[in-house]
């Protein structure tokens, strides 16, 4: 059997919607992280363009990448951006899960907290927020664990709140130590 590869064959991306991405203000004072970035999928072919798109004008060209595994399917070695190609690499022990390093070799490195695409809004803004502070000294994964942590309150008032309104447990036989329904 014979096979032909065809090396003319240009690929084409397709249009990527505009990158949601808060950035720290320029700020002498550094934080561990540089903003955030919302995804909105976990494939980096897709979603990475439209980001070096927005971040090549304003930081100078990104030439390479780096992401821990954890969060993401597949780890392409490159990936075709408008007028270049980005390479990507990946460590699992060394780096943040929630991170993306993000490097150029004229002007340095970025570190982004990497927001998961399913995330609600709220969430989302909120970590936005608290990644672009100038000063931040929260990590990826710290940033992660504070908003769990915010969610899982949350619920629980709001359950808490359920409880109470729904008139709580039955109320007990006299002379019983159990409910009527128990």
């Amino acid at each position: 059997m014979t096979v032909t590869i065809d090396r003319t064959t240009i690929y084409e991306r397709a249009p990527s919607p505009p990158a949601r991405l808060s950035l720290v203000p320029v700020s002498p004072v550094p934080g561990l992280l540089d903003g955030a970035w919302w995804p909105r999928s976990r494939d980096l072919l897709r979603e990475l363009p439209a980001l070096t798109d927005v971040l090549d004008a304003r930081w100078g060209r990104i030439t390479r990448v780096s992401v821990n595994p954890t969060h993401w399917p597949v780890i392409p070695r490159k990936v075709p951006v408008t007028g270049h190609t980005v390479h990507v690499g990946w460590f699992t022990d060394e780096q943040d899960p929630h991170k993306l390093i993000l490097l150029s070799y004229t002007a340095g490195r970025w570190d982004l907290l990497v927001i998961p695409p399913e995330t609600s809004a709220a969430a989302a803004a909120r970590l936005m927020a608290a990644a672009a502070t100038a000063d931040g000294l929260l990590t990826a994964s710290g940033l992660m664990a504070s908003e769990t942590a915010t969610r899982d309150a949350r619920e629980a008032l709001s359950q808490e709140e359920e409880w109470e309104t729904d008139g709580g447990p039955a109320p007990m036989a006299a002379g019983s130590r159990t409910r009527p329904d128990s």
